[in-house]
């Protein structure tokens, strides 16, 4: 038990999920970040990203918390930086805007989306505000005392950034920890399958004074440089590449792919993707995904790409296939949301064993579904997947990895009756 008063800051959040289930609205990759405030002081600044995936759409509706309705709220569109109109609407709104569900008496934040959602496309937003905080309970002489933040279950991905000078003295649901520039320490989360946890995180004032490390050399003996530390403490939660494989007719030993990728490097205009060993693509194609409009696609062997100067950051055996995908560049601030399709032939991870199929192969992306050949069920899973039936009746694994390293695949499935 925590020796010191708390600080409570817990509201009620509708699940946007269970809200807008039978709305006719969808969404994607909704992320939350979470920044608290020293205890008894502001408000808890929200950020919330989004993409509004319900073709023909002209606005987005939001569930807030119960209470008083927050502050400073603003919106801007992703792909191009332009703010967007906000309006706080009520349940009753909500319903005649088409949101059937919604209880009479929610609050909804509407955002008026630049343009009607792209078929086969999708609006990226970002939406940010200020939830009133109550006032803490004052810590006594030694100053401010722990600060607690809970969220109802729903909450897919997301983090909560602790005060200045805070330390975590707890989370419920697995998180990794890492520090921003400024010292703040961060609890960041992806919560794995359907059933979503309610958050709980506690922090504890008391953490020593921030300063930036100066330069150092690592020794010899280090084999953990400070550049790949900060690869492996990066943001997991907050990585939104996902990409789902369809398993086509087993003697084929081919499979089709969409790929999902946002890229957010100023002045890139290519996604370089090169061919596994021992895999073959065919029928590549790509589509802006914030506009809607197809991509030039093409594939050239290692010798080509070579010859054109093109970097794909390594090094290139001469047939080696590169499927070049080519975009106008990205302007700094901005990003480019790019959804990439492709058939493989591999016989080495994808065949035949008796009277099953063998899927075999290394998943390094958080968000990575498989879905079997018609007239197939699962009856092995080396990772732990979600399972159910496309509209199609083909059966789908959902594999989340929170993890940032690979997770190795084995899946077999036999043949239906």
């Amino acid at each position: 038990m925590l020796s010191r008063a708390i600080a409570t800051c817990t509201f009620v959040l509708l699940s946007s999920s269970l809200a807008l289930g039978q709305s006719g609205q969808t969404q994607a990759d909704d992320y939350f970040r979470f920044e608290l405030p020293d205890a008894g002081q502001g408000g808890v600044k929200v950020r919330l990203d989004v993409a509004v995936t319900s073709a023909g759409s002209t606005f987005f509706l939001h569930p807030l918390p119960q209470g008083p309705r927050p502050r400073n709220v603003t919106a801007v569109a992703l792909a191009t930086g332009r703010g967007l109109a906000s309006a706080f609407v009520t349940g009753a709104e909500a319903r005649r805007a088409g949101l059937a569900d919604a209880a009479i008496e929610s609050t909804w934040l509407s955002i008026a989306l630049p343009a009607p959602v792209p078929k086969d496309g999708e609006t990226r937003i970002r939406i940010e505000y200020v939830e009133p905080a109550p006032t803490a309970v004052p810590g006594g002489t030694a100053g401010p005392g722990p600060i607690e933040f809970r969220r109802p279950p729903g909450i897919a991905r997301g983090s909560v950034v602790l005060p200045a000078g805070y330390a975590l003295e707890s989370c419920n649901v697995p998180a990794q920890v890492h520090a921003l520039p400024d010292g703040r320490v961060v609890a960041s989360f992806i919560q794995i399958g359907p059933a979503r946890t309610p958050l709980h995180v506690v922090g504890r004032p008391g953490l020593a004074p921030f300063k930036p490390a100066p330069p150092t050399s690592r020794g010899p003996a280090s084999t953990t440089s400070l550049a790949s530390q900060a690869s492996r403490l990066g943001e997991r939660a907050f990585q939104d590449r996902e990409i789902v494989y369809f398993m086509n007719d087993p003697a084929t030993h081919s499979f089709s792919l969409y790929h999902d990728y946002t890229e957010s490097r100023p002045g890139v205009g290519h996604y370089f993707n090169v061919v596994r060993a021992g895999s073959r693509v065919s029928n590549p194609s790509a589509r802006n995904l914030d506009t809607g409009e197809a991509l030039v696609v093409e594939t050239l062997t290692g010798d080509e790409v070579k010859r054109r100067g093109l970097n794909v950051g390594g090094a290139l055996e001469s047939d080696t296939e590169v499927v070049v995908i080519s975009f106008p560049p990205v302007v700094p601030g901005l990003s480019t949301r790019l959804r990439i399709t492709e058939t493989y032939t591999d016989p080495g991870r994808y065949y035949s064993e008796g009277d099953e199929i063998v899927w075999d192969r290394a998943f390094g992306r958080p968000r990575n579904d498989v879905v079997l050949p018609a007239g197939y069920a699962v009856v092995g899973s080396s990772i732990p997947a979600v399972i159910s039936r496309d509209s199609d009746g083909r059966q789908r694994l959902a594999f989340e990895n929170n993890r940032p390293d690979e997770i190795q695949v084995l899946i077999r499935a036999r043949k239906l009756r």
